[in-house]
């Protein structure tokens, strides 16, 4: 089983996510690269949450390829070009979450590889098989 910590000497998190997230001895570890917002034709579409949704789809595929899910997800790092997008990007984010709540970052960015791009997402998941 894995644990979750949230000391009440750490100001209790900001959104749906916690301090600190203990894997088990024995658990499978899955490290994702981060994901961009271009569906499978290359097109990226103009909005934020567009984006966010193709992120989070496309981390759903690479979880279930590892015979994993969202519930196994221990950490989530986004990242964002523009402070104003952060409530379209959690609103998507807070959709693929389950409980427990992984950790999370959130760090605005100056550009990515292509200027059209607007989120990168990554995650980490622990699963323990058997």
């Amino acid at each position: 089983m894995t644990k979750i910590f949230n000391p009440s000497a750490v100001r209790r998190p900001f959104g749906n996510y916690n301090h600190g997230f203990l894997v088990p001895p024995g658990a499978s570890l899955l490290v994702t690269s981060g994901q961009l917002g271009i569906g499978l034709d290359d097109t990226v579409p103009e909005d934020i949450s567009a984006q966010a949704e193709l992120c989070f789809e496309a981390i759903k595929a690479i979880l279930a390829e590892a015979e994993m899910s969202f519930a196994d997800v221990i950490r989530i790092s986004g990242f964002l070009t523009k402070r104003e997008d952060f409530p379209a990007y959690m609103a998507v984010r807070d959709r693929y979450t389950l409980d427990p709540k992984p950790t999370s970052t959130l760090i605005i960015v100056g550009g990515f590889t292509r200027p059209e791009f607007l989120v990168e997402v990554e995650v980490t998941a622990a699963k323990v098989f058997g």
